[in-house]
């Protein structure tokens, strides 16, 4: 079988989360599968840098950027370029007019819950919904990252749950803890972290609450007198100013670092020194940054909504993202408890074992066979 992955995404700083499943996913789905041969339709610069691992193992380069008018039109024509027996679409945006079986990859239904500037006019709202129903009702198969993700398809789609499969994502290895203190100190002081420090990382979107935790912090400060910095990671959204114009005009402003895009070096190491990882956002598919925190040791404190109770369990403390003082007070009890802050470490730790990428290569490609 000859099966097609649209990686136009592969390993992209804009799209973090779903740049990370497809190269993990591909990583580890060629190191299984000793039968089928793949082609990774990729745009550059990935489609320079990668190198397939196997003859087994075809690029193709492709020119349509996402959520564009030529991914519709100019990528199907590219497609039929080359013959395969099965494309998987790893989000929810495919080129409608293909006509190839295809299974798809849903992470969460955010884009239709929180739309973003991208979607500021009536028909480009209208066209994206008319994408993802397409992609989701021409599937074969759709497969759901988490059973939250899986629910609110079903729900919202009206689709058969016989055709819904949940595969996890995984933790990548480089996500451990590290005992050499000198090269997470050099990061530190790289972004100017000279304080014990609350972490957040993440694209800087509505749905992930940037906001309330910045709030939330600002209570801390006003009412804790704590000695912490919160440390902001990720890429700001310049189309909306509405978390740098908190930041500025909080009175605790000065504690408050934005790092900007944070390496795959970087990560693990600001993971391994913040005094408590905290996950905000009002929706998250799966949340895979909060196992990554886990896999590098640091206790989480995270939203009770959509999956994250699914994932993390009893491995974490929780709150209603809509409430900041209960954000507060759930932040401050790791900090100010050494008890609690060791068995979240502890659970935290037990909970990754459960989520590995090469499972979730071996789930994907069983449903490959089965279509």
């Amino acid at each position: 079988m000859k099966i097609a992955i649209d990686a136009r995404m592969y390993g992209n700083e804009e799209c973090t989360g779903i740049g990370t499943y497809i190269k993990n996913l591909t990583d580890n789905l060629f190191q299984i599968d000793s039968e089928n041969e793949y082609i990774l339709f990729l745009r550059e610069p990935a489609f320079s840098w990668f190198t397939p691992p196997n003859e087994r193992v075809k690029k193709v380069k492709v020119t349509p950027r996402w959520y564009t008018y030529s991914e519709q039109f100019i990528l199907p024509l590219q497609f039929l370029k080359e013959k395969f027996d099965l494309i998987h679409y790893p989000h929810f945006n495919s080129p409608i007019l293909f006509p190839g079986k295809s299974i798809c990859t849903i992470h969460d239904l955010t884009p239709l819950s929180f739309p973003g500037h991208k979607m500021n006019s009536m028909i480009r709202r209208l066209g994206y919904r008319a994408v993802f129903i397409a992609t989701v009702r021409k599937a074969a198969k759709i497969i759901a990252v988490s059973e939250s993700t899986k629910h609110e398809v079903i729900e919202h789609f009206k689709v058969n749950p016989e055709k819904t499969v949940v595969t996890h994502e995984g933790v990548d290895e480089r996500f451990k803890i590290f005992e050499n203190r000198d090269i997470i100190s050099q990061v530190k002081n790289k972004f100017k972290i000279d304080q014990p420090f609350i972490f957040y990382v993440g694209v800087w979107r509505d749905h992930k609450n940037i906001t309330g935790l910045v709030e939330a912090f600002n209570l801390l400060k006003r009412k804790r007198s704590l000695p912490h910095q919160l440390v902001l990671g990720g890429r700001e959204d310049l189309h909306d100013t509405k978390v740098r114009e908190m930041i500025n005009n909080s009175p605790f402003k000065n504690d408050i670092i934005t790092t900007g895009y944070i390496s795959d070096e970087e990560l693990p190491l600001l993971y391994n020194s913040a005094a408590v990882f905290v996950l905000p956002s009002f929706i998250e598919g799966f949340g895979l940054i909060a196992i990554e925190a886990q896999s590098c040791g640091c206790p989480v404190v995270s939203t009770s909504t959509s999956s994250l109770p699914e994932i993390l369990g009893d491995s974490a403390l929780f709150f209603d993202p809509h409430n900041n003082e209960k954000i507060a007070e759930q932040i401050h009890s790791v900090l100010s408890n050494n008890t609690i802050k060791q068995e979240l470490i502890k659970k935290g730790l037990e909970n990754v074992k459960r989520f590995s990428w090469k499972k979730c290569a071996e789930q994907t490609l069983a449903i490959y066979r089965s279509i």
